[in-house]
C-alpha cells in the first residue's frame, strides 16, 4: 500500500528533518521514559495508543510528532472532602485530563463511575480530540471523572460532590480553555450545578463554561437526543453505502440509557424493528419486535428493562450475537471482544459507545464483512451539538430545533463521506479509516501551530 505524504511528516517535531527517518516503532514498554506507559496502564489505554501508532504509521508521521500526540497534554487528579448526610466527611478521587487543544478548546464529558480510572480518562480524552477532528468542529479533546456509584448518594451529596468537584478542576476549565459536558451517569442537572459553581467563584453567570445544560439555563434545544440523532444519520449512510434498507431492518441495542434508547425510537420511527435491548441488569429479546415507547416506560416504573412482558431474558453478552441486522452497543468499553466478534450475526455494527470494540475484534469484523461505524464517527453527535451550544451561549442567540438538527445532520453526512472515501481509497476499514481523517487534521494544527518556545 503506497504511503501518503503530508507537509507536516517533516517539521520542527522530528529532529531529524531533511534526512531519511528511521521506520517508527512503537517503544518497547520498559523504555518509556514518559511517565504514563504503556506497561502501567491497562487496556483502555493501550488501546487508544495502539489505535494512533495504526494510523500515525500508515499516515507516514514523523516520530518527534507521534510522540507529542500519543500522549496527553496535561492531567490532574484531586482528592477532595465532602459532607455526607449522617454528617460523616468523605474523600473522593477525581480526574480532569487534555489530550490536544492544538484545534481549540478541550472538549469532554464528565463520568461517575466507580470503577473510573486515570488511564480510562486519558483514553476517553484522547478519543475526544479525534472524534472533534473527524467532524471537524474547533475543540481539542479532554475528559474528566470521579471515582464514586451516584446510585449510593442522595441527592444532596450528588449536589455536594459535583460542586466540590467543579472547585477543584476550575483552574483547568473555562469557555475558552476546557468545556465539560455530561457522560457516564452525569446529566443536564449535573452540568446545571458545574455552571452554577463556576459562576459564582467569578461572580457572574458564565453559562458557556460546560454543555449539556437545562434549555432553562444556556442549553441548546436537540442536544439530548443529539446522540442517538448522530448515530443514526450515520446509519442512514451506511445503509445507502451498502444497500441495505432501514426500514424492516432488525436493530439490537445494547444499553438502554440516553443514546440507546433514543436511538431505538427514531430508527422505530424510520421502519426499523426492534429485537432486543438491555441494560446494566441485563436484556430483554422478541424476534417479533419491542415497542420502545412501551419499553421506556418499563424502565421507568421498574428501573430495568428486564422483566417486560412477552419477552425472552438475554444477558448482555448474548445480545451482542442475536440474529440482527443492526448492532448498537450503547454501554460501555471492551464489551465486543475477539471471542464475541467471532459470533456477531449483524451486518452493520454502529459504536454510540466510545471504545465498544477491542482492535483484535476490529479486525475479525472486517475479515468478516462486517461494516462498523466507529465510536468517534458514529456518536459524534453529542460532542457536534454541543460545540452548538457553546457557540449559542458565547454569543447569546439560540437557535430552533429544526436548525440545530439540520445542521447536525450536514456535518455528520460530510464525516460520514470523508471517513467512507478514506476508508475506500487507502482499502482500510472504518475505524482506521476515520483516525486517519482525524490524525491528520490534528497533526496539521499541531504542527502549523509549532513547538513553543
Amino acid at each position: 500500500m503506497p504511503q501518503s505524504r503530508h507537509p507536516y511528516n517533516r517539521s520542527a517535531f522530528n529532529h531529524t528533518a531533511g534526512r531519511v527517518p528511521t521506520p517508527f516503532r512503537p517503544p518497547a514498554k520498559e523504555s518509556v521514559t514518559f511517565t504514563m506507559t504503556i506497561a502501567e496502564a491497562p487496556n483502555i489505554w493501550a488501546v487508544a495508543q495502539q489505535q494512533f501508532d495504526q494510523a500515525a504509521e500508515l499516515l507516514d508521521l514523523g516520530p518527534g510528532l507521534r510522540r507529542v500526540l500519543r500522549v496527553p497534554k496535561r492531567e490532574l487528579t484531586v482528592n477532595f472532602p465532602v459532607h455526607m448526610d449522617d454528617g460523616h466527611v468523605e474523600v473522593f478521587t477525581g480526574f480532569r485530563v487534555h489530550h490536544n487543544v492544538s484545534r481549540g478548546p478541550a472538549k469532554g464529558g464528565i463520568r461517575y463511575h466507580q470503577d473510573v480510572t486515570r488511564d480510562e480518562v486519558r483514553a476517553l480524552a484522547m478519543w475526544m480530540t479525534w472524534k472533534c477532528a473527524v467532524v471537524n468542529i474547533p475543540f481539542g479533546g479532554g475528559k474528566g471523572g470521579v471515582i464514586v456509584d451516584p446510585k449510593k448518594l442522595s441527592p444532596k451529596e450528588l449536589e455536594g460532590l459535583t460542586r466540590r468537584f467543579t472547585t477543584e478542576i476550575s483552574p483547568l476549565i473555562g469557555p475558552d480553555r476546557d468545556i465539560p459536558a455530561p457522560d457516564v451517569n452525569t446529566n443536564s442537572q449535573t452540568m446545571a450545578w458545574m455552571m452554577d459553581t463556576f459562576s459564582m467563584h467569578r461572580g457572574y453567570t458564565i453559562s458557556a463554561v460546560v454543555t449539556g445544560k437545562p434549555v432553562a439555563v444556556g442549553g441548546s434545544l436537540g442536544r439530548n437526543e443529539a446522540t442517538a440523532r448522530g448515530a443514526v444519520f450515520t446509519l442512514q449512510q451506511a445503509s445507502k453505502a451498502l444497500n441495505i434498507p432501514l426500514a424492516g431492518a432488525r436493530v439490537a441495542i445494547q444499553g438502554y440509557g440516553n443514546a440507546g434508547s433514543i436511538a431505538a425510537d427514531l430508527l422505530h420511527a424510520e421502519g426499523a424493528t426492534v429485537i432486543a435491548v438491555s441494560d446494566s441488569s441485563g436484556g430483554i429479546h422478541n424476534p417479533a419486535g419491542l415497542d420502545p415507547a412501551k419499553v421506556g416506560a418499563w424502565k421507568k416504573e421498574h428501573g430495568t428493562v428486564v422483566g417486560f412482558p412477552g419477552t425472552t431474558p438475554v444477558s448482555n453478552e448474548e445480545l451482542l450475537t442475536l440474529d440482527c441486522d443492526i448492532l448498537i452497543p450503547a454501554a460501555l468499553e471492551n464489551q465486543i471482544t475477539a471471542s464475541v466478534a467471532r459470533n456477531v450475526k449483524a451486518k452493520i455494527v454502529a459504536e454510540a459507545a466510545n471504545g465498544p470494540t477491542t482492535p483484535e475484534a476490529d479486525e475479525i469484523l472486517h475479515e468478516r464483512g462486517i461494516f462498523l461505524i466507529p465510536d468517534i464517527l458514529c456518536n459524534a453527535g453529542g460532542v457536534t451539538v454541543s460545540y452548538f451550544e457553546w457557540v449559542q451561549d458565547m454569543q447569546s442567540f439560540f437557535w430552533t430545533e429544526s436548525r440545530i438538527n439540520e445542521s447536525l445532520k450536514e456535518i455528520m453526512d460530510r464525516a460520514f463521506e470523508a471517513v467512507y472515501a478514506m476508508s475506500q481509497t487507502r482499502e482500510v476499514h472504518m475505524r482506521l479509516a476515520a483516525y486517519m481523517v482525524a490524525v491528520q487534521r490534528v497533526a496539521e494544527a499541531t504542527t502549523l501551530r509549532g513547538l513553543y518556545p
